[in-house]
């Protein structure tokens, strides 16, 4: 049987990013799987930029590894109440290439952040952004992970018992969507 291919989006870009911590734990969690992390280093959408020079190749290989994976994992931070400028325009750049890498692909998201709502109100806006894509979401338990800064060990692991049973209810929730 072949190997689960999990990739991964982290709306920060920061190397110790507690969202990218969020996603590694995450991805612990689901087991024997094999992980891509993808690159969200992308140009700015620009309609000119594109018309002149097509799709960036950084952006068709984010596309490509979509399409490939058999289920993406997202988590983002809240800026400004919103998702990260970051994950935006990857989405944004997503929807120019051809195809639907994201159609019927099973999506789960998740959201870390300092303050005391974990990212819930760019966890709903980031939602609202996959619906043009029409993957199959799925619908949680929802991952708000407050105060993410300490919520880890050295290790990378969550310390909150709470978090950890939901984030593996998720990730169960999420195995079960693509087994079927």
């Amino acid at each position: 049987m072949p190997e689960t291919v999990i990739l991964t989006l982290s709306g920060s870009l920061r190397r110790e990013a507690t969202n990218r911590k969020l996603l590694l734990e995450a991805v612990r969690l689901l087991g024997d799987v094999s992980h891509v992390e993808a690159d969200l280093y992308l140009p700015l959408y620009d309609g000119d930029a594109e018309s002149r020079d097509g799709v960036p190749a950084a952006v068709q290989q984010l596309a490509d590894q979509i399409a490939a994976a058999d289920a993406v994992l997202i988590s983002t931070p809240e800026y400004n109440k919103g998702p990260s400028g970051v994950l935006k325009n990857a989405l944004d750049w997503i929807s120019r290439t051809d195809g639907r890498p994201w159609a019927d692909k099973p999506v789960a998201l998740m959201s870390a952040a300092a303050g005391r709502t974990g990212g819930e109100q760019a966890q709903m806006v980031l939602r609202s952004f996959m619906v043009p894509f029409q993957p199959r979401m799925i619908a949680g338990p929802p991952v708000h992970l407050a105060g993410s800064g300490g919520q880890f060990d050295d290790a990378g692991h969550l310390t909150s018992d709470q978090y950890l049973t939901t984030l593996s209810a998720l990730m169960q929730n999420l195995q079960t969507e693509i087994q079927r």
